[in-house]
């Protein structure tokens, strides 16, 4: 990626990232405390509370490597590098994989709501990564 001016689409997905990993620091806690200060944030969506305790404690350890990937990814594309660009690609890619199989096998429609938005970012970071290498090369 071009490391001169930070696009605001980047700068979004920065955010979107460390948020992100923000969260998945949120569930690791209330994951390993239950009952806790945390314990409310399951009032979001009370089932994903009840698939994590079946997983038991690999619940947190998946956590961990999901935020912090989602760090890696804040943090290349905060310095505008292309393996940042590549691993937020690859996470959102394997988000979409994941939706696009929950809704197939739990046959939940809702979770589709996410495919566009999540296209649109993988979409956004191709592009903007391919317009990187375009203008690398011409230098």
């Amino acid at each position: 990626m071009n490391r001169g001016h930070r696009p605001l689409g980047i700068v979004l997905l920065v955010i979107f990232f460390g948020a992100g990993a923000i969260i998945c620091l949120g569930a690791m806690l209330a994951l390993a405390f239950p009952g806790g200060f945390l314990d409310p944030i399951w009032r979001l969506r009370p089932e994903a509370q009840i698939e994590f305790q079946k997983l038991g404690n690999w619940s947190i350890a998946l956590m961990a490597v999901v935020g912090a990937c989602c760090a890696l990814a804040a943090l290349g594309l905060a310095r505008q590098t292309e393996w940042g660009c590549r691993l937020a690609i690859g996470i959102l890619t394997v988000n979409l994989i994941g939706d696009l199989l929950n809704a197939w096998l739990r046959h939940d429609l809702r979770i589709l709501i996410g495919l566009p938005v999540g296209g649109l970012m993988i979409w956004y970071l191709l592009r903007v990564n391919q317009f990187s290498q375009r203008t690398i090369r011409k230098r």
